[in-house]
Parts: C-alpha cells; structure tokens; sequence
C-alpha cells in the first residue's frame, strides 16, 4: 500500500484578531489627541424683540341656555350685548378689518347642546377668522 507524501491540511477554524487590535489601538490613540485639539462649534440663536403692541383682548360670543347670543368686547370694556347670528357675523367682518389678531373665544352655558357651539364655530370659520378658542371654567376643589 502506497501512502500519499501529502499531507491533508485541516481546516482552520481560528481568527487571528491581533491585527484588528492593533488597528483600533492605533485609531484609538488618534481619537484621543485629536478630540481636544477640535474646537466646539458655535451656533449663533436668533433674537426676539419685545412687541410694540399689547395683545388684543378677545372678543366673546356667548351662547345662553335659549341658544340666543350675546357678544363681549373686552377691548372695549366688559359689557354685553345681544345680537343675531346676521349682527354677529357684520361685528366680526369689521372688527377683523380693523384688527385682523383679534381672537374670538366662544363661551356656551352648560347645557347648551354641542351642536349649537359647532353651528357658532362654522360661522366664524366662514368668516376666515384664525384664532378661536374655547372659554372654560376650572373646577373647583
């Protein structure tokens, strides 16, 4: 029997990692001497200025129990005054000419349904007015 001179290579199942190490040394090190070299970058923040103008006190729409409306100027002292749903939309069209920041904030009674406070918010919506809001009662504890 004749047995082969070669000699059978076996696989090699290991990582010689040592190179590697010796990369991430080396990068290490540059990292280190270089990161306190960098300069931090400065971002320059705009600035606000204060407004010239106070804000505008809003304007109130106010929905009673009878679904009838009332409107209350606050800009122009806190008295009520009732007015149709016609009267209310002219007010607002020339309030808003005359100053377009006005909010209009709606405040209904308690048992005012929804639906009447979504039929005002169309309303003010269909007179392109931006800020309306909700006027609430906090809760007392």
């Amino acid at each position: 029997m004749m047995r082969s001179n070669r000699r059978t290579r076996r696989l090699m199942n290991e990582i010689n990692v040592v190179p590697y190490i010796d990369v991430m040394l080396v990068l290490l090190v540059i990292f280190m001497i270089t990161a306190p070299l960098m300069n931090p970058g400065q971002i320059d923040l705009p600035s606000v200025g204060k407004s010239l103008a106070p804000p505008v006190a809003p304007l109130e729409v106010i929905i009673k129990k009878d679904n009838s409306l009332a409107l209350r100027d606050h800009s122009r002292g806190s008295k009520e005054s009732a007015v149709s749903r016609e009267e209310l939309i002219s007010i607002l069209k020339t309030r808003q000419q005359e100053q377009a920041e006005q909010a209009v904030v709606i405040s209904a009674d308690k048992s005012v349904r929804y639906e009447e406070v979504i039929n005002v918010m169309d309303v003010l919506q269909q007179q392109h007015i931006k800020k309306v809001g909700l006027l609430t009662q906090t809760k007392g504890k």
